[in-house]
């Protein structure tokens, strides 16, 4: 008797699998829906990287910009830059690749893979086995964490782990891990929706004597 009222009230305390599952899948179709209802956005941030094979851990701050349907510019304190003007996208990154730019076409699929918000929440469910990890008051703000596993082989990580803000479904901090080990954690340490932001911040400009290397065709000049 004792036994089944031990089970009976495990049954009252602990949701079903089926329900903690659904409130995972409700809180990244919340974080989906509201990061598809902004015409843009301007976020501070703080990442560290990992890399288990060389043993180092760097850690450096940034601010990423996103207007639609296709401006995206994210600048590192360390002088790096990511910039997609809506017909090109460049990767300038003098701390690894010193005096080269890559320049490629646009196709809004490249630039989405170094655009966080969009790796984690375009088409979510669709992409992602989707399961819940936790809560945390992460700077003041309310969250709950859910786990992103890619259904198929995907470049950019192999699972991550994303605090969605309780209040507006913002993303407020991130941990993701590649194939090769690489792990990335990165605080999101300000959030400005819908700011107004001009073409020209998006705009890059190749700096003297840095080569451009042409990825389309492969050529350096």
């Amino acid at each position: 008797m004792k036994k089944l009222t031990f089970l009976v009230a495990i049954a009252f305390i602990a949701p079903p699998i089926a329900a903690r599952a659904q409130n995972a899948e409700a809180i990244i179709d919340r974080a989906a829906a509201a990061y598809a209802r902004l015409n843009s956005m301007r976020a501070e941030f703080r990442q560290t990287l990992t890399n288990p094979l060389t043993g180092t851990t760097q850690t450096t701050n940034g601010v990423i910009l996103r207007r639609k349907p296709n401006l995206l510019s994210i600048n590192f304190e360390s002088g790096d830059r990511v910039a997609a003007d809506g017909s090109t996208l460049w990767f300038y990154l003098p701390s690894s690749a010193p005096g080269q730019v890559i320049r490629m076409p646009y196709s809004g699929e490249n630039a989405s893979t170094v655009d966080p918000a969009n790796q984690f929440l375009n088409s979510p469910r669709t992409r992602f086995t989707v399961s819940s990890a936790g809560s945390a008051a992460l700077g003041g703000h309310a969250t709950h964490a859910i786990t992103l596993v890619p259904k198929r082989p995907n470049p950019a990580f192999t699972s991550a782990k994303v605090w969605i803000d309780d209040n507006d479904s913002s993303i407020r901090q991130f941990d993701l891990e590649t194939a090769n080990g690489l792990r990335r954690h990165v605080v999101i340490t300000s959030f400005t929706p819908n700011p107004d932001l001009s073409r020209s911040s998006f705009r890059f400009s190749v700096p003297k004597g840095v080569k451009i290397v042409d990825q389309a065709s492969g050529a350096t000049f």
